[in-house]
């Protein structure tokens, strides 16, 4: 998918403005629910996507055709449950969400609403996008959401094993972008590829 042709960018942004908003906000509502009430004194319990966009992630958005929202502050020391326990469950929030949101509007795609074609496109990509930003997300690898999920699901001593290799995370993410970008390397595909082509089809009906 060609991301920089300016047809797709205004096709597709306004996917990922829902599935960032809807993201974020489930991760500040997991967070509220296990009893930190940070994310509400922010604002962060809305749909609103001014509360959730990054200035950077946006930008990034539109002229790169790949963005991010602004990561929601929780305290784990203020949960019901077991910190680790429950940062796993706050980071699950976020790509279950994203699940939930592409299999609503992947309703009127499987059972073949009339919408007119123009509506249809933007409910396609709303799918499309959802499902792509919650695969994405449970990469293991820090600051995605799945690394928080991963040692939340590990025993304890193989979690402390690996807890100290977080600091390297968002380096090797980076690591990642730029020789998918500069070498053409297709890294991110080959890691979501078969995850999402099993998902979206489940969600969509589309093959």
């Amino acid at each position: 998918m060609n991301f920089f042709d300016l047809n797709r960018i205004l096709l597709f942004a306004p996917a990922f403005i829902i599935a960032i908003a809807v993201h974020e906000a489930s991760h500040a509502l997991a967070a509220h629910l296990l009893g930190d009430r940070g994310p509400q004194q922010e604002g962060r319990l809305t749909l609103n996507p001014l509360k959730h966009l990054d200035p950077m992630g946006t930008i990034a958005l539109l002229f790169v055709g790949f963005g991010w929202g602004k990561p929601v502050s929780v305290r784990p020391w203020l949960f019901r449950i077991a910190p680790v326990l429950g940062m796993a469950l706050v980071a699950f929030a976020g790509p279950l969400s994203n699940l939930v949101t592409a299999a609503v509007f992947g309703l009127p795609i499987r059972f073949g609403m009339p919408f007119p074609d123009i509506v249809m496109e933007y409910v396609v990509a709303i799918a499309y996008v959802n499902v792509l930003l919650a695969v994405f997300n449970l990469i293991p690898l820090p600051p995605l959401d799945g690394f928080s999920v991963l040692m939340g699901i590990l025993p304890q001593a193989m979690a402390q094993k690996i807890a100290p290799l977080a600091q390297y995370g968002p380096a090797a993410l980076m690591s990642l972008f730029a020789l998918s970008f500069v070498f053409k390397l297709d890294l991110f595909g080959a890691l979501i590829g078969p995850p999402f082509g099993v998902l979206f089809p489940i969600v969509t009906g589309i093959r």
